[in-house]
């Protein structure tokens, strides 16, 4: 009954709003009207043109402060949070859900993850003895999951080591939708987060927030004050990943980025209490940092090899032909300490073996290779053709062949060696962020061209003005400076567009779409006054009236139209999961809203203008010139270098690029990380490094 009622009073009050915001605009537009209809027809003195302008200003005055004093109080700050931190949990559950289904590849079978705790040096949290990934029915034993063993540390600071290929990253999402399920309003909100992205110049807090906001697609204002209030718990996912190896492969024991990392953590406090947070890292190079830079106050586990049992099972689960594959499993359960079991004695490993011998191939080939090297050669050599390999039944033909996908790959990877805005390396490949890989110096000039030759494309028109000379020189120049302009590497901002559903923003974004124009009116009738101003002292008084009203609406419209866009639909939480398809997509929306936005008002505020001062021929040219201009500029910056990067690489990449991403994380080969792309596993990402053509082995 009192949420009935609640909703009732609710509706109520959207209905009050609505009635105010028409009785606004009504207002505005009388006025405004008047007001025009007065100047146009001339004879008023100083005063009364000061008097009727200030008419419309002063009614917009009116409904700004009587729409601010209608604003709803939101409650407290604390309950504020504790509200995002919900949403914020769902949207982790959604993100980290797909991601641990593209880790298992097609399939469902998981498999149960063991850990120890190990002893350290120095400061060390209490915690169980060992655990388990998951409990279940039929699990023997008492080891706690992942969740209860992380509950159960005391501080609550845990490190998940293990061999290359062990499970870190899969035992760390098994505990981020863990805790992400079953959390109170009080307790923080798991959220995973690539170590190799991390400038250690920041902080552990400023990493969050800024994870929050380009990641996640969190607002800066909300993303700092979850952090601030403490509801972020972060999982920081491969320290190993920060820095590169030495000459031979080992790790690095200086590594400067890790332990700058390091010394944030050990620095990052709750109160008087070491903050909670997870760290993932390979076990040798964890080791090597412990006599440098120990991380204090936090527990130590590492994942043990996967038994002999569990693996044979696992590969019984996910053979399709038990004929093919029975002499391999034959001799791993007869041999359990051979080098065989031993080399898949690791997830990895064993999903890699069932994806290359899903349809074809003799599993029992395996059993010729005598060291872990020679196996893991074998297996990835093996892995694009058999990614590549459409599903058993089905009868079209795969779209990309193996050789092609794999010397693609090949090139994304220089990408993550510092080529593009960091100098150090990264796993992550964001569409728009690619265009350092085409080569900077060309993707640039290439840019300022194409923007040049799209603003050029109303240089015709100028020969149907009395005077095309200097129309045409006109336009020239700034398609000139307006191709000099696009050499600049911008960086896009996303746009979620279904965010004016959203309960609580719909509201105020439709009333930003009206008060946002009229406050923003203040600028343009500056605006109108200062270009009135020069065109009656060039001896155009009543051109200047008119002019001077042309750009005080239209600045003012276009300017509160892109406010409104801007504040309402990125103000708010997000209401979806941020993944590429829908990053880039809403990349496009955002661009497209206020490229013409911008180009529209922008070119009927010079050409209009213009048309006045000069004729109406000039102003249509030099008004569809600077809506072209300012359209590319505002809005279509990113895009347009985007589709430049693309039409660069027309012979090392598809021109679809998109697409072929997210046909690579379907077929197991990439992976989606918030809205950029990952390599399913460091070692795959490091063998297509070092391999720029596909490796054929007998």
């Amino acid at each position: 009954m009192q949420q009935g009622m609640v909703g009732i009073g609710g509706r109520r009050e959207r209905e009050r709003r609505r009635a105010g915001i028409v009785l606004g605009v009504v207002l505005l537009v009388a006025s405004a009207g008047y007001a025009v209809s007065q100047l146009v027809r001339g004879g008023l003195g100083p005063a009364d043109t000061a008097g009727l302008l200030g008419l419309p200003l002063g009614a917009a005055g009116l409904v700004a402060a009587v729409a601010a004093l209608r604003r709803p109080v939101q409650g407290t700050d604390a309950e504020l949070v504790r509200q995002w931190a919900a949403t914020l949990a769902v949207q982790v559950q959604e993100t980290e859900g797909k991601l641990r289904r593209q880790l298992l590849g097609r399939d469902t079978r998981r498999i149960d993850l063991h850990y120890t705790l190990r002893t350290v040096p120095g400061r060390a949290a209490e915690a169980p003895g060992a655990g388990r990934t998951f409990r279940g029915p039929g699990c023997p034993g008492s080891d706690p999951d992942i969740a209860g063993f992380f509950r159960a540390t005391r501080p609550r600071r845990l490190v998940i080591a293990g061999v290359p290929g062990s499970g870190k990253t899969v035992l760390a999402l098994e505990l981020v939708l863990a805790l992400a399920a079953d959390r109170t309003d009080t307790d923080p909100v798991p959220v995973r987060i690539p170590m190799a992205q991390w400038d250690t110049a920041h902080t552990l807090p400023e990493l969050l927030t800024d994870h929050l906001t380009q990641a996640l697609d969190w607002p800066a204002e909300m993303a700092e004050r979850l952090v601030a209030h403490g509801m972020v718990l972060p999982v920081l996912d491969g320290l190993d990943e920060m820095d590169p190896p030495r000459a031979d492969g080992t790790p690095d024991p200086d590594a400067p980025r890790a332990r700058a990392a390091v010394q944030h953590l050990n620095a990052y406090q709750k109160g008087l209490e070491a903050g909670s947070l997870v760290l993932t890292s390979r076990v040798a190079n964890y080791d090597a940092l412990l006599t440098h830079e120990p991380l204090v106050d936090a527990a130590l586990v590492v994942i043990a090899p996967v038994a002999s049992e569990p693996a044979l099972t696992y590969l019984r689960d996910r053979c399709r032909d038990p004929a093919r594959w029975q002499p391999l499993l034959d001799h791993l359960e007869a041999h359990p300490s051979c080098v065989h079991a031993r080399a898949l004695s690791t997830p990895w490993r064993l999903g890699l073996t069932a994806t290359v011998y899903r349809y074809h191939g003799e599993p029992a080939d395996l059993l010729t290779l005598h060291d872990t090297d020679a196996l893991d050669r074998h297996l990835l050599a093996r892995y694009i053709p058999a990614a590549v390999e459409p599903a058993a039944g089905d009868p079209a033909p795969p779209p990309y062949g193996a050789k092609q996908v794999h010397r693609w790959l090949h090139h994304l990877t220089g990408h993550l060696t510092g080529t593009g805005a960091t100098a150090y390396r990264t796993t992550d490949l964001t569409v728009h962020g690619l265009w350092p890989l085409a080569g900077p110096g060309r993707v640039r000039a290439a840019d300022a061209l194409l923007t040049f030759c799209t603003i050029s494309a109303v240089l015709p028109a100028a020969w149907l003005t009395p005077d095309p000379g200097k129309v045409a020189a006109s336009v020239l120049a700034l398609a000139v400076a307006c191709g000099l302009a696009a050499a600049l590497a911008l960086s896009p901002s996303r746009l979620d567009w279904q965010k004016r559903h959203t309960p609580g923003v719909r509201g105020p974004f439709l009333l930003g779409l009206v008060v946002n124009p009229v406050l923003a009116t203040f600028v343009g009738v500056a605006a109108g006054l200062a270009v009135g101003a020069a065109i009656a002292a060039a001896g155009h008084p009543r051109a200047a009236l008119v002019a001077g009203t042309v750009v005080s609406w239209v600045a003012g419209l276009g300017a509160g139209f892109r406010f409104s866009v801007a504040a309402g639909l990125r103000g708010a939480a997000p209401t979806t999961a941020v993944v590429p398809p829908v990053a880039l997509r809403d990349d496009t929306v955002y661009g497209l809203v206020y490229a013409v936005s911008t180009g529209l008002f922008g070119g009927l505020a010079v050409g209009g203008t213009v048309a006045l001062v000069l004729e109406p021929s000039t102003g249509l040219v030099v008004g569809a010139a600077t809506a072209v201009a300012s359209g590319q500029a505002s809005g279509l910056s990113a895009a347009r270098r985007y589709l430049v990067f693309l039409l660069c690489s027309r012979r090392r990449l598809p021109f679809r690029l998109g697409r072929f991403l997210d046909w690579a994380c379907s077929a197991g080969l990439m992976r989606y990380s918030g809205p950029a792309y990952q390599f399913r596993h460091a070692e795959l990402q490091h063998w297509i490094a070092a391999h720029p053509d596909p490796v054929v082995t007998p």
